[in-house]
């Protein structure tokens, strides 16, 4: 798939400035952003494989620092979900204005921490947001109260022997109250590293996406 467009973007949000990576196909189908885990990036070798899937299904996405790297150094402040989704907003509000892609669709592609950045802002913003996806995500840290508004199509992906996450997912996946589905990748640890694991995450996540973003 060819890309129309490669930006390095720069947000200004809470008095610092966040960077990002947005890739556009042509003709994009809609877009991803993804919301990273606690201390990855959006140089995260496995969010940039699963963002060149997406490509290839003709989405275009956005890997964005939700914090800095003095951020990303304190534990605390990685584990703050308010934080992480306030800068999730921002950045979809951009997306929203940025003129090529005010008028496709949006969804969310969390991990870990991030996963639960990316339900609360799907509850906040509801109809605006047509899917999202977990990976290995802590979906269960985005509270009740927002799990229960959660309105986009949403994908919990959990690795079979991650035992403690799945239970969690499965705890925040009984109080969604919107089109969902669970899978569990056999074989798969929390970050899919098996041979295979990862290409079954991308090709889940990128099937849903197809299925609800660019419906």
């Amino acid at each position: 798939m060819q890309l129309a467009t490669t930006q390095l973007i720069s947000l200004a949000v809470d008095s610092v400035h966040l960077e990002g990576m947005l890739e556009l196909p042509v003709n994009a189908r809609g877009i991803v952003l993804f919301a990273h885990g606690s201390g990855s990036s959006r140089h995260s070798p496995r969010n940039n494989f699963v963002a060149r899937v997406f490509h290839e299904k003709g989405m275009g996405t956005l890997l964005l620092d939700l914090l800095t790297l003095a951020e990303n150094l304190d534990y605390q402040t990685r584990f703050d979900i308010p934080l992480l989704t306030h800068r999730l907003l921002v950045a979809t509000r951009w997306i929203k204005q940025h003129t090529p892609t005010q008028s496709i669709s949006i969804g969310y592609f969390g991990a870990s921490t991030g996963a639960a950045a990316a339900l609360q802002a799907a509850a906040a913003l509801r109809e605006d947001i047509m899917a999202v996806v977990c990976r290995g995500g802590r979906p269960d840290l985005a509270g009740q109260h927002d799990l229960t508004k959660v309105t986009a199509p949403t994908l919990l992906l959990v690795g079979g022997r991650d035992e403690e996450v799945i239970d969690l997912n499965q705890r925040a996946y009984t109080l969604l109250p919107c089109t969902k589905e669970m899978m569990i990748v056999p074989g798969a640890t929390h970050l899919f590293e098996e041979p295979g694991a990862l290409q079954e995450v991308a090709r889940q996540a990128a099937n849903w996406f197809s299925q609800y973003l660019t419906s």
